[in-house]
């Protein structure tokens, strides 16, 4: 089966509003695309925190009787997938800690490049960790005592850690957002009557009815109490922006603004951009639904060739406990879209997907297609071939298991068994967001990272720790070094 990119995480905070635990669901309801393995809610109410976390979907863990104590007017939530740490409750977020300042959770979009080495550091402190998480490093650098009073620490702890984070921090009197300097994962501010909101994607402010407000500015961060909202600038602004413009590709909702522009309209744009450069004679276009279906509709907008939805997907397909016989070589694919023969026999098609990450799902695609009849295949792919793993965030495979590097692009197309493959140009992508080149992180396309990043380094700490342990907590190491080396 293709392993597609999965999703990082979503966060969502609220203050000052009476339902803020149900008013957080929904928001986590909304962002459940960014994270389908964990999520948590912690509330305060007259200082003093109530929390609940769980695994799986947020509608499975929120059962009304897990609602009813997180009381309070503020509130901050999580859903998650692992990056770094793996898929264990002990993982799930937000995380909370008390300190001298009192209680603290935070909630963490995006990925450490250097967390094995301020762990490490942390712990020769005499610092302990509960999880295998990088989001607990900040959590731990958040309750260090530092001169010059609380703000002064949030610049501190935002200055000494390095990647992405978009962060919503809940302490006993404030809902505290963060993003990085460079501006990697996205992060937003509503309002809801009197309420402050904060969320990963403007989509959970159109189901909650909030305002949206702006976007979180890269090295900013935004106080919000009682006496409204606060700006500081913990960067100098000549940093470099990286937004992940794979945002715009695959993983945002359609129906989400970023940088003030709708990701729906910018992946038109790319299928309208796909056709510029490469025009095919076909009598059909079909989307692999969900993430091609924007892309297929504007190849087929620019072109002139009718659009169909050939393909009808299962939305409510979850893990099985039942493994496919060795004879049912493609159940994984079929059992999540199904073909409608009618549409495609005899006729040449253009199937229009967000990515080819290793291949196997696109190859039994071309297949299935090929035996309900269709004529022809080219598959059109709607960004660039993915020659890198992302180090801030994305799950994407480790470089020798991504297609595209290993293979051309004619070796690809023989592969999949398509009439003809093609992608999008890095140039045709960006230009379909109608936003600068350069305030792009594409390092999963081309390689520049904007943030350094050693993983030997990572790999003597982590081997280091596993010496050390002997025995104790042997798990959690080996966690730790999976997530990192794999």
């Amino acid at each position: 089966m293709q392993i597609y990119p999965k999703h990082y995480c979503g966060v969502f905070g609220i203050f000052g509003h009476p339902e803020a635990a149900k008013l957080t669901y929904y928001g986590l309801y909304a962002l459940q695309h960014r994270g389908q393995e964990s999520a948590g809610i912690v509330t305060c109410d007259n200082g003093q925190f109530h929390e609940h976390r769980g695994m799986g979907l947020v509608s499975a863990i929120f059962k009304p009787e897990v609602m009813a104590p997180l009381t309070g007017e503020r509130a901050i939530g999580h859903t998650r997938y692992s990056t770094t740490g793996s898929s264990h409750l002990r993982n799930a977020q937000p995380l909370t800690g008390n300190c001298r300042r009192g209680q603290i959770a935070i909630a963490h979009n995006g990925n450490l490049t250097n967390a094995a080495q301020v762990r490490d550091d942390l712990e020769a402190q005499g610092l302990m960790f509960q999880t295998t998480v990088d989001s607990e490093i900040i959590l731990n650098l958040l309750a260090q005592p530092t001169l010059g009073g609380h703000e002064n620490n949030l610049i501190a702890t935002c200055r000494r850690i390095e990647g992405a984070y978009s962060l919503a921090i809940l302490t006993e009197q404030e809902l505290i957002g963060v993003r990085d300097p460079h501006g990697f994962r996205p992060l937003s501010i509503g309002r809801l009557d009197d309420a402050w909101v904060l969320a990963s994607e403007t989509c959970a402010f159109d189901l909650i009815q909030a305002e949206f407000v702006r976007d979180v500015e890269p090295g900013e961060i935004v106080i919000i109490d009682k006496n409204g909202l606060r700006s500081i600038k913990a960067f100098p602004d000549h940093q470099r922006r990286a937004f992940c413009i794979f945002e715009y590709v695959y993983f945002a909702r359609p129906d989400s603004t970023i940088a003030n522009r709708n990701v729906y309209k910018v992946r038109v744009e790319m299928g309208r951009q796909l056709a510029r450069e490469n025009r095919i004679e076909a009598d059909l276009v079909i989307p692999v639904p969900d993430s091609g279906n924007c892309a297929a509709l504007g190849y087929s907008l620019e072109t002139g060739i009718p659009f169909e939805m050939a393909f009808v997907r299962n939305h409510y397909v979850g893990r099985s406990f039942l493994q496919p016989s060795q004879r049912i070589r493609d159940f994984d694919v079929r059992v999540k879209l199904n073909l409608i023969r009618e549409l495609v026999e005899g006729k040449r098609v253009i199937v229009v997907d967000d990515s080819i990450v290793r291949g196997t799902t696109s190859k039994s695609r071309v297949k299935h297609l090929k035996d309900a009849g269709a004529k022809e295949v080219h598959v059109m792919v709607s960004c660039p071939p993915h020659m890198n793993p992302c180090v801030y965030g994305i799950d994407f495979p480790d470089r020798s298991k991504l297609l595209a590097v290993s293979h051309t692009i004619e070796q690809i197309r023989d592969y999949l068994s398509a009439d003809s493959l093609t992608y999008l140009s890095i140039d045709g992508m960006v230009k379909a967001t109608g936003l600068p080149r350069e305030g792009f992180c594409m390092a999963c396309y081309d390689g520049n990272y904007p943030v350094p990043y050693d993983p030997l380094v990572d790999k003597h700490i982590m081997e280091r720790r596993g010496v050390r342990a002997q025995g104790l907590g042997e798990d959690l190491v080996r966690e730790e070094l999976q997530a990192k080396l794999l």
